[in-house]
């Protein structure tokens, strides 16, 4: 009896369970397809597989993050690298018609997506950044005390210790940190010391950067989830270099195939899900792969040539993001070495700020933060340049600043029939006033931060162009970006909602076998970096997918 039981052990492991070629894959037919292997993709499809008996498979349109060294050393995130999705924006109004681009430190073309190529910051945002999801959604669920299971795993401080994500503090000390705390302790009045900003409840002030490193080494969800040892486990197999083009219907009102090819000029493949398709291609990638499905605005499908399935005006709209705007300084002194200490992330400190509640704006606008507890903007500190162009000589700190409360809203549609031909993607940066005040502020915050005695004989020069309103908004117009994290482009509303685009439990809205788990279905972006809520939401979607097939 022996011999036998050893065979069916060698044949189960020798499966291979990453592979580029699709006739490598067991089957064309899976108790579950997940669509992307990014941050909630990878979470899925590990949470799933813990069941035994359920086969599902990842499609990843990109390569393997394995031996790929800008996906290994954190210091590299600041590197512009080869494997995104290489997008632009449409002209924005805000940015005085600047077309922005849209790839680096948000979607990676790569195993572990965003994670495997971002500049690592790990921010929950505060509890009420939660608790407005779970009200908008209808869903408790979703609040920030009832998701403290999949926030940490029940320790008595507000951090877990035995997750498999990593996320630890600054692996070196840089004589420019010492300034940074020298000049918060000098202005702490307006600029407070933070020793821990995922608490929930204590969002506001400055602290330590927490970022997803381990080891002195990235820690993705392609690192975390997919870990040699989850990819022996016989229910679970990878395809990369496989780019979904469309879910397919299978049956009325019934979306459980996918339709994928290596690119535009490569034969079409198609996988059945028995239970159910799950997509996870990202606030670009979702609503991009729903429109070419033939769900989305019938009327606006129609017009580009796409037959409409399902009429659901909410697909693509509602995207929003950060705006963001790298401010410079040029230094007496170099400190350390040239690139710093590759064990880290670019970003040493965060801060997390709001405008005064007196503030002219609030005349023209409702507060539009989740609670008086949730910050308007982020500062980012960083010992060296913070954005391109690089200047030939000299030596620089960076103090970006981000609008993370924003009234903008933009969009993610279409202008052709092709899958494989870009989206039109208008985050409308600045579109709105009271982006454009808080970003205002914010640089007038960072020019008081600046003039503390702490850096006394330290900063040569200013590189932000303006000191009065006019000239500050002029330079912000030409010099902000996208701090790329957009979000809200397949949004959860409540059950029966006319409005949304899935139901509080991520189920595409009227129809069946069809669900989205990523950062489109986030309402409104929160105060925070965003791979944190999406691994946080990925890990109850996975209890709720478990619990719908139990």
């Amino acid at each position: 009896m022996k011999a036998p039981f050893l065979l069916l052990v060698a044949c189960t492991l020798a499966i291979a369970k990453l592979v580029d070629n699709v006739a490598d894959l067991p089957s064309d037919s899976f108790d579950f397809v997940v669509v992307g292997g990014g941050a909630a993709g990878n979470v899925i499809a590990n949470r799933l597989s813990e069941k035994p008996r359920l086969l599902r498979v990842v499609l990843e349109a990109g390569i393997s993050n394995v031996d790929v060294l800008g996906a290994i050393v954190p210091f590299f995130c600041s590197r512009s690298v080869p494997y995104d999705w290489n997008y632009t924006t449409v002209p924005q109004a805000g940015l005085n018609g600047q077309i922005v681009t849209y790839p680096r430190k948000y979607r990676g073309r790569i195993l572990g997506g965003s994670s495997s190529i971002n500049c690592l910051v790990y921010s929950r945002g505060s509890s009420e950044d939660f608790d407005r999801w779970a009200e908008l959604s209808g869903d408790p669920g979703w609040s920030w005390d009832s998701l403290q299971p999949y926030i940490r795993k029940f320790d008595p401080a507000v951090h877990g210790f035995n997750g498999l994500l990593g996320v630890g503090l600054a692996g070196y000390f840089h004589p420019f940190d010492q300034r940074v705390f020298n000049a918060v302790d000098e202005l702490s009045a307006e600029f407070p010391y933070n020793v821990d900003y995922n608490s929930g409840t204590h969002q506001l002030g400055i602290g330590w950067t927490q970022a997803t490193i381990r080891g002195g080494e990235r820690s993705s969800s392609a690192t975390a989830y997919l870990a040699p040892h989850f990819l022996q486990r016989p229910n679970l197999h990878v395809l990369i270099n496989a780019q979904v083009t469309r879910v397919l219907q299978t049956e009325s009102l019934a979306f459980r195939a996918v339709e994928f090819a290596t690119d535009a000029k490569s034969p079409r493949h198609r996988i059945t899900a028995r239970k159910e398709v799950i997509l996870s291609a990202g606030s670009v990638g979702t609503p991009h792969i729903l429109m070419h499905s033939g769900i989305g605005n019938a009327s606006a499908l129609s017009r580009v040539g796409i037959a409409p399935l399902h009429d659901l005006p909410s697909v693509g709209q509602n995207l929003s993001d950060h705006t963001f705007l790298g401010n410079q300084w040029q230094l007496r002194e170099w400190n350390a070495t040239r690139t710093g200490p590759l064990v880290d992330t670019t970003i040493t400190q965060v801060g997390w700020l709001r405008i005064p509640d007196n503030s002219s704006i609030f005349q023209q606008f409702p507060d539009p933060a989740a609670g008086p507890h949730t910050a308007h903007y982020e500062l980012l500190f960083t010992n060296g340049l913070i954005r391109p162009p690089t200047p030939p000589t000299g030596n620089f700190m960076g103090i970006g600043t981000a609008v993370v409360a924003p009234v903008s809203r933009g969009s993610i549609t279409l202008n052709s029939s092709d899958p494989f031909a870009s989206p039109l993607i208008d985050p409308a940066l600045l579109s709105s006033d009271f982006d454009l005040f808080v970003m205002r502020e914010a640089v007038k915050s960072v020019q008081r931060f600046v003039a503390a005695r702490a850096w006394d004989g330290y900063i040569i020069a200013s590189l932000i162009n303006g000191t009065t309103d006019a000239e500050l908004d002029a330079y912000i117009r030409s010099e902000s970006s996208s701090e790329y994290h957009p979000v809200g482009t397949a949004a959860m509303s409540p059950w029966g909602a006319r409005y949304g685009v899935v139901d509080p439990d991520l189920r595409v809205k009227g129809l069946t076998g069809l669900r989205v788990v990523d950062a489109s279905v986030l309402p409104i972006v929160p105060a925070a970096h965003t791979q944190a809520a999406v691994y946080i939401f990925a890990e109850r979607a996975a209890d709720l997918i478990k619990a719908a097939w139990a």
